[in-house]
């Protein structure tokens, strides 16, 4: 089978397979609907642009006042669903489930890029600090919010993101980026950070259950907001990352083989660092830290499809998705709702010692 018709494959069946997943969790709830009827509801859903329409807003433009405009959406299907159901299945569960993709989604090819970066299975998206960055902003939101007067989420995504370039700016020199050096700055920062935690935590007071519940990642109360705040930055850089599978491959031979057969390998590196740290960054801001799934996926997937990154990128993301999709609707099926991050790693670390046991952990 041509590389094509693999990607194309393995791609159509992971596709189908987030697909069953999304149905059956949908379905499933303290109200039980019939995936047939779940089915029909997401499609109800899809709604497409036919036109503009007037917002009631005006822009006064060089004497004129121009009236604000917005694309005026329509349904795509009208299956006859109960409206009970519609709801249920449009505006309380699909919601989330979206979240969940999305998260899972981008946490996978985050995982396969950083993997591949600094060949290492033991390597995922929050190894240079990105989690823990994103944990200081929105740990002091929630314990200092007077001192701190900004959105979670924004506060959340910036501290992340500054913390994935200042771990870079300290590893870099002469302009060279060791991955060693790269690594080790990670782990320094992590633990600084860590402390940082630390500290807000003994003072948060009252916020104490809301900061911890964010620390082990969760996906209640998830709104369309949400989606549309994360979807736009996961789906570019996973597009982009998907331009540059070649040098992730040619990147897996060492810099220097890499440098001799034309690529850019610090511009490159860059490059990858910053899309999987953005990534990682919009993901982590909307739904806290979740833990293993940039780790187990994207190692499990390349023992599945190999090491070759065009195939391996988009199968890990897919497959990420269908993960966190999974294992939140088994924090939500209790009796009581458990975060998403305590199931993700109640499911990934004993596959990952199982993988170590079989010895099918080892170098890239």
């Amino acid at each position: 089978m041509t590389r094509p018709s693999r990607i194309f494959a393995w791609s159509l069946c992971l596709t189908a397979l987030l697909a069953g997943v999304v149905v059956a969790s949908a379905a499933l709830g303290s109200v039980s609907i019939d995936p047939v009827t779940v089915a029909m509801a997401i499609l109800n859903a899809v709604v497409v642009p036919v036109g503009l329409e007037r917002t009631g807003w005006a822009v006064p433009i060089v004497g004129w006042t121009v009236p604000v405009v917005a694309l005026e959406f329509a349904p795509l299907f009208a299956f006859d669903v109960p409206s009970a159901h519609q709801t249920i299945v449009a505006d309380i569960r699909l919601p989330r489930i979206a979240l969940a993709a999305t998260v899972g989604f981008g946490l996978a090819a985050a995982g396969t890029v950083m993997q591949g970066f600094f060949r290492n299975p033991l390597a995922d998206p929050s190894i240079i600090g990105v989690s823990s960055g994103a944990a200081v902003g929105a740990v002091a939101v929630i314990a200092f919010p007077v001192l701190v007067p900004v959105g979670l989420r924004p506060a959340a995504f910036t501290t992340a993101v500054v913390t994935a370039f200042l771990v870079y700016a300290i590893a870099t020199e002469g302009g060279r980026t060791p991955v060693a050096t790269l690594l080790l700055a990670g782990v320094a920062i992590q633990a600084f950070l860590g402390a940082v935690i630390s500290y807000m935590l003994l003072h948060s007071g009252e916020s104490l259950r809301e900061a911890v519940v964010w620390l082990m990642g969760h996906l209640s109360n998830s709104t369309w907001n949400d989606v549309a705040l994360s979807l736009p930055f996961v789906l570019a850089g996973v597009v982009i990352l998907g331009a540059y599978t070649r040098e992730m491959n040619v990147l897996l031979l060492g810099e220097e083989d890499a440098h001799h057969l034309g690529v850019e390998v610090e511009r490159t590196k860059l490059l990858l660092l910053a899309l999987a740290s953005v990534i990682t960054a919009a993901g982590v801001a909307v739904a806290g830290v979740i833990g293993f799934v940039g780790l187990v996926v994207p190692h499990m997937m390349r023992l599945i499809v190999g090491p070759d990154h065009r195939i391996l990128l988009p199968t890990s993301a897919l497959a990420g998705a269908s993960f966190l999709v999974a294992t939140d609707t088994i924090a939500r099926a209790g009796p009581a709702e458990v975060p998403v991050g305590i199931v993700t790693a109640a499911l990934g670390a004993p596959f990952f010692l199982y993988l170590l046991v079989r010895r099918e952990v080892h170098a890239l």
